[in-house]
């Protein structure tokens, strides 16, 4: 491979010579093989964001030349137009501060500026200027959690929510049989399936929304330890301006900045909504493949889209996929909130050294929260159909149904109906009509599953 010598502050560094970045960031490359995974698209978007708005900020406050200024932005938006990914190779298991990241970022822009300009610009001197990575870092982490889940989550939970609705104006009236502990109870309609589902949802939408303030206050201008040495007064304001007329969020300085560099409690906090979230869609993926059980053995309450042959060995054996996959990416967000957790409690005086890794598990998961919503929506939701004629049939054998008797024939009696009515596998109907006492048209009203619901 054909290289380059580039120079940093420990010495020189031979660099592939197609890399724009420099040597710090192959000296993490280097480094830093744990694993190979780079740093979310979402995270690096979001430093090229900071390092723009930190340019107009500079320059606005006459501490950086405006065509230095202008060369750095320019390079900023062009690689947020087309980003080359390859040139951000720094992993998540690096330096807890994210320091390499920030460089990376840093080298990137400095050697496109100095191409545009003809002449060099520094890394550190221009492109970090009034910056630390201890205070970019965590407004990388704040920035891009808030636009992932502006732009990206919420949508997708509000697709999923209007897909239920949809079916709910197709399916709602139908009634079924109501399960607690997985055993027969008393009926529901589906109306009422959807609208706990639909709760759910929207307490978890609410959830994110209050979110959204708490990670719109940024650590930018808190540079090294949160007493924002070598920022220029005023650099904290007018970044946030900057950096909110560049996103269309209205972000704004940190009311402390020890408290947003020193810990990651607005990021464990957001990662415990997202966990809720992904407690919620588990609940229904599991309601789902339980009414979709069967087809002939199961409760086969539902039938949900036939999307792929289940079995390399059953002919015509169909699984219910989504719910499946949904599944497993919430046992993952779940994970990835306990991860978050651990890092969250390695905020050592002045700085927490667990950033990337917040930042890879908070983006993480919004992405796989993000992707189960719209396929719940697109590919199960929408597509479900329910079995009305078994839902029915077996809605008129369930002897839970006695319990309507209860207030006018006792606990006891209403019992002995329900067993007998299970054990001869009749309608509760006609056995009510042989032990009760009660006339048959009262019974049928008192047991009618219409007005029990």
């Amino acid at each position: 491979m054909t290289t380059r010598t580039e120079h940093d502050s420990m010495g020189a560094l031979e660099v592939p010579q197609s890399a724009l970045y420099q040597a710090q960031t192959q000296r993490a490359v280097q480094n830093f093989q744990i694993s190979p995974t780079p740093m979310p698209a979402s995270f690096i978007r979001a430093m090229l964001l900071i390092k723009q708005a930190a340019a107009h900020s500079n320059s606005a406050l006459g501490l950086l030349d405006a065509d230095v200024a202008s060369a750095i932005s320019s390079a900023a938006a062009a690689q947020l137009a087309n980003p080359d990914w390859s040139q951000y190779p720094v992993p998540v298991f690096q330096t807890g501060s994210g320091t390499s990241s920030n460089m990376n970022v840093n080298e990137v822009l400095a050697t496109l500026a100095s191409q545009a300009l003809g002449r060099p610009v520094h890394p550190n001197d221009h492109v970090n200027l009034g910056q630390s990575s201890n205070d970019t870092v965590p407004t990388a982490i704040h920035a891009s959690a808030a636009l992932a889940i502006q732009q990206q989550l919420l949508p997708a939970l509000q697709q999923l929510q209007q897909a239920i609705s949809q079916q709910n104006a197709i399916s709602g009236p139908v009634l079924k049989t109501g399960r607690t502990h997985l055993m027969d109870a008393m009926p529901v309609k589906f109306s009422q399936v959807f609208a706990g589902w639909q709760a759910q949802l929207g307490h978890v939408e609410t959830l994110l929304q209050e979110q959204l303030p708490r990670l719109q206050q940024l650590a930018q201008g808190g540079t090294a330890v949160g007493t924002g040495v070598n920022a220029a007064p005023g650099f904290a304001s007018r970044f946030t301006a900057e950096l909110s007329q560049l996103t269309g969020l209205p972000f704004v300085p940190s009311d402390n900045f020890f408290f947003s560099m020193g810990t990651q409690d607005t990021a464990v906090a957001c990662s415990g909504v997202l966990k809720t979230l992904a407690v919620a869609l588990l609940k229904i993926a599991n309601d789902l493949r339980w009414m979709n059980s069967g087809p002939l053995a199961g409760l086969a309450e539902i039938e949900l889209p036939a999307l792929q042959p289940g079995s390399s060995i059953m002919p015509g054996k169909v699984n219910p996929v989504i719910p499946e996959a949904v599944a497993m990416a919430c046992a993952q967000v779940i994970g990835f909130d306990t991860a978050i957790t651990i890092a969250g409690q390695s905020g050592n005086f002045e700085l927490n050294v667990m950033l990337p890794l917040v930042a890879n598990n908070l983006l993480g998961s919004v992405d796989l929260l993000s992707g189960s919503c719209e396929a719940f929506a697109r590919q199960c939701i929408a597509e479900m159909k329910v079995r009305a004629d078994n839902t029915t049939r077996v809605l008129a054998l369930n002897p839970i149904l006695v319990t309507a008797l209860n207030p006018l024939i006792g606990y006891e009696k209403a019992a002995l109906i329900a067993k007998q009515a299970y054990q001869q596998q009749r309608p509760v109907l006609d056995v009510a009509l042989e032990l009760s006492g009660l006339p048959e048209a009262q019974l049928r009203q008192l047991l009618d599953p219409a007005r029990l619901v």
